[in-house]
């Protein structure tokens, strides 16, 4: 059931071309802010670059969000939508203000995200200093005013079984307390949310869901056919 981008190599110079932006980024913006790059050849392991990753304990190699996997969906529903920024919290409870941008390569289609998050409880003091070190003067800024952000959850794991686990249970939850779902049609109904946020797009998905869901994987697969 997987079904990754197959990237060019077009798209993967345009990919480099942004893993060299990162550490530019890291070092301009300073330590408040988790850069991330990521390449959408592989959502179990499309973190390819980032910079103060130990916010979110995340390293080169980890899987993508919840959150990026419901901005793909919405960019597959609305093409113009490739950024969106909101706020969120890490693992420890941290508050961030984030964003995430998609990246084009050849034929328009998406190849990856660029995420930035900024830590909010970073001391002022300590952001000043980032932004005031080896700095030059530059008291021309334009004022920009910003649309209101949105307040998400965003499920920051080290690696895509974690996640899918989670996003399993966040599903059951939601279908469980839903009573117009009957008994019979729970674990469809789970599926059929799953499918919907892209969670088959993983390896071993199919697997790891009939586990949690204490099915076998042909009741899966049969489910997936059918929302087909």
């Amino acid at each position: 059931m997987k079904s990754e981008i197959t990237l060019t190599e077009t798209d993967l110079l345009i990919l480099e071309s942004y893993r060299q932006m990162i550490d530019g980024l890291g070092e301009y913006l300073g330590t408040g802010y988790e850069i991330i790059l990521h390449n959408l050849g592989s959502y179990d392991h499309s973190v390819i670059a980032i910079q103060n990753g130990h916010y979110t304990g995340r390293k080169i190699g980890a899987p993508i969000t919840n959150m990026a996997l419901d901005m793909l969906e919405s960019i597959k529903k609305n093409s113009s939508n490739d950024s969106i920024t909101y706020f969120t919290t890490n693992r420890d409870g941290k508050p961030m203000k984030s964003t995430t941008i998609a990246i084009r390569g050849e034929q328009n289609k998406v190849i990856g995200l660029l995420c930035i998050n900024f830590y909010l409880d970073v001391p002022f003091s300590a952001i000043l200093d980032d932004f005031t070190s080896h700095r030059r003067d530059n008291s021309a800024m334009e004022d920009r005013v910003a649309a209101p952000a949105q307040v998400v959850a965003e499920e920051f794991s080290e690696n895509s079984t974690d996640l899918i686990h989670h996003l399993v249970n966040t599903a059951r939850e939601q279908i469980y307390a839903d009573n117009s779902v009957s008994s019979a049609n729970k674990n469809k109904a789970i599926i059929q949310t799953l499918h919907d946020k892209g969670v088959f797009h993983f390896k071993d998905a199919v697997q790891l869901v009939a586990e949690e869901l204490n099915i076998s994987k042909n009741t899966v697969y049969l489910h997936l056919r059918n929302i087909k």
